[in-house]
């Protein structure tokens, strides 16, 4: 059977989803809304906003969409899947209700605790309580980690180091930083380790787990600067041991899982783990209810097989692990390029130049702000590109990558020169 796909999103991510999408063999007619000018040399075109839900609804019925893939969580946590899943059609991404596992960081903190999943000791302060929430700061160890208890586009974190910053930042989330996303603050310990990701693809119960890949959040070389979405990523990661890959699975997706359905709230979709590793012993230090950008990019790279197949049975009810496998003895670097001044105020509209010639030293090389215009594809946000490329070591994949990275241009470029070392110290 061919699956007619409706692919929701513009970034990065989607495109990597897309790309693996349009390679499967049971993919049948392919659409993005919006896309991207890297999606839509594969999909059709979808002319309708993300927020208007009747007519993503109406158009999967005119044009018997089998499945539509959301990538991006803010049309999760409003409800999109609800609405879809109530008229008959097929999603591959959690109801509201579920969604607010990143929705709410408060929501996740206590199905953690509910459950036994091992993560950071925390109290939830709204603004009302701000006197108590100061205290509370005044008495904590350092560093301190805040975290709007919205959604912030991957940036809504602050680690202080110190109980004045700390202050600071609390007051700063109560006046708004975030938005309405900072109207309740999630105070944590702050664990040491080191970072790693994991995606369980699920259709509620059983799951396929992607190799684990490690983002790069620092703006700058070192792991210094601002936090951004995401600088790079590199799979596998060698920190996730196979004794760490059996704890998370025993302690962290098993009972998550279970205690989703034990609520009445099944999470059908890609359920992001991020995690703390140190001593082999795994903490969550966040979940993500789809994909992660760019950890995507990279991780895609390392499966083959029917990726839509995947995800169509994960929708429908039982998923087919058997759609893909795990390529063996292969790693993947995905390096972003931004535009200078990203993460926070930058220029767009320049014209990239050497995307063909980093294709053709063979990388992928996923579109993220980009947009096309009389023929060229010029910069048109803060994460532009995500090049990708894949090496039988790590050390490979990193060379393959910044060999690629070389061929391309355009103004103000600015990207990590970094990406992956820290996953070299293991070999």
């Amino acid at each position: 059977m061919k699956t007619n796909i409706l692919l929701i999103g513009s970034g990065g991510r989607e495109h990597a989803l897309a790309r693996a999408i349009a390679e499967s063999p049971s993919a049948g007619m392919l659409y993005a809304l919006p896309g991207n000018p890297g999606i839509l040399k594969t999909f059709q075109h979808v002319n309708a906003r993300v927020e208007d839900f009747n007519s993503i609804s109406q158009f999967c019925k005119q044009f018997a969409i089998d499945l539509v893939v959301v990538g991006p969580e803010q049309p999760l946590a409003d409800g999109l899947a609800d609405r879809l899943i109530l008229e008959g059609i097929n999603v591959f991404g959690p109801i509201s209700a579920a969604a607010k596992l990143e929705s709410s960081k408060d929501f996740a903190k206590a199905m953690m605790l509910k459950y036994k999943v091992p993560t950071a000791a925390y109290r939830t302060f709204t603004a009302s309580q701000y006197d108590e929430a100061h205290r509370y700061i005044d008495g904590h160890t350092l560093p301190i980690v805040l975290k709007a208890d919205g959604l912030a586009a991957g940036k809504g974190v602050i680690i202080a180091e110190n109980h004045f910053d700390a202050h600071n930042a609390l007051n700063e989330m109560f006046s708004g930083l975030f938005g309405n996303a900072g109207n309740r603050v999630v105070i944590e310990e702050f664990l040491r380790g080191e970072e790693a990701s994991i995606f369980a693809i699920t259709d509620g119960t059983d799951y396929f787990l992607t190799p684990a890949s490690q983002d790069h959040k620092r703006q700058f070389d070192n792991d210094e600067g601002k936090n951004t979405g995401g600088m790079g990523a590199f799979a596998p990661a060698p920190i996730v041991t196979k004794s760490v890959l059996q704890k998370v699975e025993e302690r962290v997706i098993k009972p998550l899982l279970e205690g989703m359905q034990k609520e009445g709230t099944p999470f059908i979709g890609c359920l992001y783990c991020g995690l703390m590793i140190e001593n082999d012993e795994p903490s969550v230090v966040e979940f993500n209810v789809r994909f992660g950008d760019p950890e995507t990019q990279a991780v895609l790279e390392l499966l083959e097989g029917d990726f839509a197949k995947l995800l169509y049975t994960a929708a429908t009810g039982k998923i087919d692990r058997n759609a893909v496998k795990v390529i063996e003895n292969t790693f993947s670097t995905c390096v972003v390029l931004a535009s200078g001044g990203y993460p926070d105020d930058y220029e767009k509209g320049f014209e990239i130049t050497g995307i063909e010639d980093a294709i053709n030293s063979g990388a992928n090389v996923y579109h993220a702000g980009t947009k096309s215009e009389t023929g060229m594809i010029l910069t048109n946000g803060g994460r532009v590109l995500g090049v990708t490329a894949k090496g039988d070591s790590l050390a490979e994949s990193i060379a393959n990558v910044y060999d690629a990275v070389s061929h391309i241009v355009f103004y103000n470029m600015i990207n990590r020169k970094d990406i992956g070392f820290k996953g070299l110290k293991f070999f």
